[in-house]
């Protein structure tokens, strides 16, 4: 039986010339048919500490005060079957387009196909919904469907059903993909400056059985890792 997915994908640091070392993409995916009533216990999760349903949860916006809701939020992910997470962390002092004969936006796409390949199921279909970055989103969001669609053969578009720009106050989903891979970001820079976002990891860590620092297997399921290295894919 074919069953239709969301998934929900971000990136940090991204740029070639953000002066950031580590660069973390990732995507958050479930059944189309429980969207709805995660995101309205998500919801529910902001209400019950005394945040707005419409707060907008982003790594960037982590503060000691809201501890206790970010690990709840954390402990909600991995409790419920329904949701996966795949990340990968790039080293950007490794990239050397000339080498490969590529631009930067060229690798981007690579790096979005090599995120999506593990999780896009061609039995299965899927609605993709990237974070809108800046003016050229809509370009990249074209190009990005364009190379899924030929990757899978999917010309008549029964596997990935769309390709979608939000915004990620919009979607539940997406702001708790950019917690965590903001975690990714965070634990691979070695940065320790802010006790709160060290706990947040440590509970991951501990909830996921993993260091975050290296890859996991490439079919793990709940909380998936590539540690990507330039011209041989992963650790």
């Amino acid at each position: 039986m074919s069953i239709t997915y969301n998934i929900y994908c971000d990136e940090s640091c991204h740029l070639e010339h953000d002066h950031m070392p580590v660069m973390t993409i990732g995507g958050i995916w479930c059944p189309l048919e429980r969207t709805a009533g995660i995101s309205q216990k998500i919801r529910s999760i902001k209400q019950k500490h005394n945040l707005s349903k419409n707060l907008e949860v982003k790594w960037t916006k982590v503060s000691p005060a809201k501890l206790a809701f970010y690990l709840e939020l954390v402990n909600f992910f991995f409790n419920e079957f329904d949701l996966h997470f795949r990340g990968i962390i790039i080293d950007k002092n490794q990239l050397n387009h000339t080498l490969y004969n590529q631009c930067h936006d060229d690798w981007y796409y690579k790096m979005f196909f090599v995120l999506l390949k593990e999780i896009i199921d061609p039995d299965n279909s899927y609605r993709i919904y990237i974070d809108i970055k800046d003016t050229r989103s809509e370009n990249k969001r074209a190009k990005l469907e364009e190379i899924l669609r030929n990757s899978k053969y999917d010309s008549a578009r029964g596997i990935i059903e769309r390709v979608q720009q939000i915004r990620s106050h919009e979607s539940q989903i997406m702001q708790l993909t950019d917690l965590l891979i903001g975690a990714l970001r965070y634990h691979n820079q070695h940065l320790s400056n802010s006790k709160t976002k060290v706990q947040i990891i440590t509970q991951i860590q501990r909830l996921s059985g993993k260091t975050l620092l290296q890859s996991t297997w490439p079919k793990e399921a709940k909380f998936n890792i590539l540690k990507w290295h330039a011209g041989g894919g992963g650790d």
